[in-house]
């Protein structure tokens, strides 16, 4: 157990505008409605698609020639077909000063992407080619391939809140627990084999001896306690390709904490499967949901974290938000704070 902290000590939010992780101001950026009007104007894009899954292999060359056929200026074209390469076919990508950079795959690709280009002059366009796509549904991208492709050509940047654990940003959640324990030990072979079916079948392996946490968090002057196998937190409105809430988004500059079930096992999985049945009926009021700008959790016992999927560290914690941090171009009718 960490020493207790005052409930703001070293919790970020950032201020609007400012990164001080890149030192880019807002004066550095146009206006959403200029970057809007140089796209539609200029239509400069670089693409990267995650070729090393399945779905990105067989569409890469489906979205290059749909992006042309829309009348885009493609300064580069990139499909990521090695572990390990997509940090650097983004970078390269940003580098050639695109507008718009189109990114196609799933929300850790996604994620990827959205770390690079806060708050910089560049847009993020989404090609949701992933199984569950969270964050592009949280964002209202359609799933359909030509419908998310006339995103690009007919929408507007808006810009939307990421999530910070540290200074690594995220898109989607903070999982602490369960999942992280699940996504660290699913064995390599069989997540190639069978794709995401892996997990579930290593839930099964661990949860007959995965032991509940006691969990405490600390927002807004107030201490909350729980006894739990999981915990999340939430930047968007959509976990597993399912809502979390009905009123919970990107930019609404809400975290949404919660846990999936009590102490038994049993309660787990109940848990799981309410929440997939009933997400969409449920609000931030409801519990047990803990809707803050920012929030220090710790736990018991040292707890893995995985942050969009990817490992991270272990408990104790600090998460907060990087409010309109991302630029993203969204359906014409999308709200923007």
């Amino acid at each position: 157990m960490s020493e207790a902290l005052p409930d703001d000590a070293g919790l970020l939010v950032r201020e609007p505008g400012r990164d001080p992780l890149r030192g880019i101001g807002s004066d550095a950026v146009r206006s959403k409605q200029e970057l809007s009007e140089a796209i539609r104007r200029d239509r400069r894009v670089a693409l990267v698609v995650n070729a090393h899954s399945r779905r990105g292999r067989r569409l890469y060359q489906v979205v290059h020639d749909r992006l042309r056929a829309a009348g885009l200026t493609l300064l580069h074209g990139h499909p990521v077909d090695r572990a390990g390469a997509l940090d650097r076919a983004l970078a390269e990508a940003a580098d050639l000063g695109p507008d718009l950079l189109v990114v196609g795959g799933g929300d850790g690709t996604i994620g990827a992407a959205a770390r690079l280009l806060a708050h910089r002059d560049i847009a993020l366009g989404l090609l949701p080619l992933g199984t569950t796509n969270n964050f592009a549904r949280t964002v209202g991208i359609p799933l359909d391939l030509d419908a998310a492709v006339r995103v690009l050509t007919a929408g507007k940047v808006i810009d939307v809140d990421l999530g910070l654990i540290g200074d690594t940003r995220f898109t989607n959640h903070v999982g602490i627990g369960l999942s992280a324990d699940i996504m660290l030990s699913a064995p390599p072979r069989l997540k190639w084999l069978a794709g995401r079916l892996a997990y579930p079948a290593t839930a099964l392996g661990l949860l007959a001896r995965h032991r509940p946490l006691r969990v405490t968090a600390r927002a807004e002057g107030r201490e909350h306690a729980f006894t739990t196998h999981q915990v999340y937190v939430a930047n968007g409105g959509f976990h597993a390709g399912r809502p979390i809430t009905g009123d919970a988004d990107a930019d609404d500059r809400l975290l949404v904490a919660y846990p999936v079930g009590g102490p038994t096992r049993r309660g787990l999985l109940r848990a799981t499967a309410r929440n997939a049945a009933t997400g969409h009926r449920r609000t931030l009021r409801d519990e047990p949901f803990l809707a803050v700008r920012q929030l220090w959790l710790e736990t018991d016992r040292p707890a893995r974290i995985e942050v969009d999927g990817e490992p991270y560290g272990q408990t104790p914690v600090r998460i907060g938000l990087d409010p309109n941090a991302l630029r993203i171009m969204a359906p014409p009718d999308s709200p923007d704070r």
